[in-house]
């Protein structure tokens, strides 16, 4: 399945996919900021995950710095990944989910290598992300694509300097 991992960037023709990948295959908090509204997949928590999507439709260059990929897998939308410019100069974060059932195949690792394509043709040099020690799985991802993993207390801090030789697939 990995052969057929693509991006597209988050727009309204794959906004209502991805809103459907993740109120069928991942919990809220997994997904989007947290919103005061009823738990679970409200409709006000609905219309907040659209919005938050909407914000970043600019991409890296407009107001909220973060452009949002739709991950497509056999021509499917899966999950999302997005990039972020930080304050320092030629850096993003990343961060990403998938739905239940893409998880486990290779997907996110694709999706990464993608995004780090992107990254570094938009002048990137470093792609930091931040997750926690129990998400094995953000973990594994992240060093197939050459992450050096820092752990720090609850946290655990990946750095992918986009200059280095990407590790052998």
């Amino acid at each position: 399945m990995t052969g057929a991992v693509r991006l597209e960037p988050v727009d309204e023709q794959n906004l209502e996919p991805l809103l459907s990948v993740a109120v069928a295959e991942a919990e809220p908090a997994d997904v989007m900021p947290p919103v005061a509204a009823p738990a679970g997949w409200s409709h006000a928590r609905r219309e907040a995950f659209r919005e938050f999507h909407r914000a970043s439709f600019g991409g890296l260059d407009a107001a909220t710095r973060t452009a949002m990929y739709a991950i497509m897998a056999g021509g499917e939308v899966v999950g999302m990944i997005r990039m972020a410019r930080r304050d320092e100069p030629d850096v993003a974060e990343v961060g990403m989910w998938l739905g239940r059932s893409a998880r486990g195949q290779g997907i996110g690792a694709a999706a990464l290598r993608e995004l780090l394509n992107l990254a570094a043709a938009a002048g990137m040099r470093v792609v930091v992300a931040d997750t926690t020690p129990e998400n094995r799985g953000a973990m594994s991802v992240l060093e197939k694509c050459g992450a050096k993993l820092r752990e720090d207390g609850d946290r655990v801090h990946a750095e992918i300097h986009l200059d280095a030789t990407p590790p052998a697939l």
